[in-house]
């Protein structure tokens, strides 16, 4: 019989939560509809309470992006439930995607290719970038 050790919480969780509100907020995004799927009402809830009367954008986008992920990556992409206090690097890894997006977009490329397995990134990464913008547009950019 082998026994395996389970890792500690740090190294399934191994990311502080981000300190930008606009980062927690598309982190929260991500987990319910990556949880709940596309058409996740708490989702909507916290975009309709983030952005106010201009919400469909970013929501729509949010969906547009997470689709893309589900649908080009590789293998699994990690999160951790809403409730948790910490990233997984994977959820670490797409805001940061989103914070690079639009300024340094070959730094997002990388990890974007990293994240998804794939070298083909360009659909998933102009889903991002359009996705950053409209944070970006409403005042709400996303930084980490």
């Amino acid at each position: 019989m082998t026994v395996t050790p389970v890792p500690a919480p740090t190294q399934m969780l191994p990311h502080a939560m981000p300190t930008c509100p606009n980062g927690r907020l598309a982190l929260f995004a991500i987990r319910r509809i990556g949880a709940h799927g596309l058409a996740d009402a708490h989702a909507a809830h916290a975009m309709l309470n983030g952005f106010g009367e201009g919400f469909r954008r970013p929501l729509v986008l949010m969906r547009a992006l997470m689709a893309d992920l589900a649908t080009t990556a590789n293998g699994p992409i990690s999160i951790a439930p809403c409730c948790c206090m910490r990233m997984t690097a994977a959820e670490s890894a797409v805001l940061t995607v989103l914070a690079r997006a639009e300024t340094a977009p070959e730094t997002a490329r990388l990890l974007l290719a990293d994240l998804l397995g794939i070298r083909r990134i360009d659909g998933v990464l102009a889903s991002a970038t359009v996705l950053a913008a409209a944070f970006a547009d409403a005042g709400r950019p996303i930084t980490v």
